[in-house]
């Protein structure tokens, strides 16, 4: 797995994050590489499907499998601009998938290593090798500008509270 272009995929990752974003969903995408090839590309659609499994990874790892007719996913690469979430980190060891590469950490819900430490758990039976930091500020400038114009929107959206009638003259 030595001498892959992190960059180039994570990019591509990063394009699916876009278009999350374009469709009010949190900004995440996801790639599968086997022999430098793209087998599987999501990003995450919760929104629009109502399911709160359709994230990037899971999508990018259902697509894998069915491109080369097995749930064993060695030999490939999954790569994500966000730290897979613990229902994420758990379809990476159940899918055998060798390595995972992602950008940023999720200090609230990280599966990997920031909250879980599912990937390298020793009663698993599986342990990814994972890198991290991969194009980390472009990835984590999305989920940012995303959250901040979420939170922008709910403020405009709000209506002040109702005024006491022990305030009003």
């Amino acid at each position: 797995m030595i001498g892959k272009d992190h960059d180039y995929y994570m990019q591509l990752a990063l394009r699916e994050a876009q278009i999350s974003a374009e469709h009010d969903e949190v900004p995440v995408g996801a790639i599968v590489v086997r022999h430098g090839t793209v087998i599987g590309r999501a990003h995450n659609q919760t929104e629009l499907l109502k399911d709160p499994t359709a994230h990037a990874e899971m999508i990018a790892i259902t697509q894998a499998a069915a491109a080369i007719g097995d749930w064993r996913l060695t030999e490939t690469t999954l790569y994500v601009t966000k730290e897979p979430c613990p229902m994420c980190a758990g379809a990476i060891i159940l899918g055998r998938i060798p390595e995972v590469v992602f950008g940023v950490t999720d200090p609230m819900r990280g599966g990997a290593v920031s909250v879980f430490n599912i990937l390298n758990h020793p009663q698993l039976n599986h342990h990814p090798t994972v890198i991290s930091g991969i194009l980390e500020e472009p990835c984590r400038a999305l989920l940012q500008e995303f959250f901040l114009r979420k939170r922008a929107a709910a403020k405009r959206n709000s209506t002040p509270p109702p005024t006491s009638p022990m305030t009003t003259a």
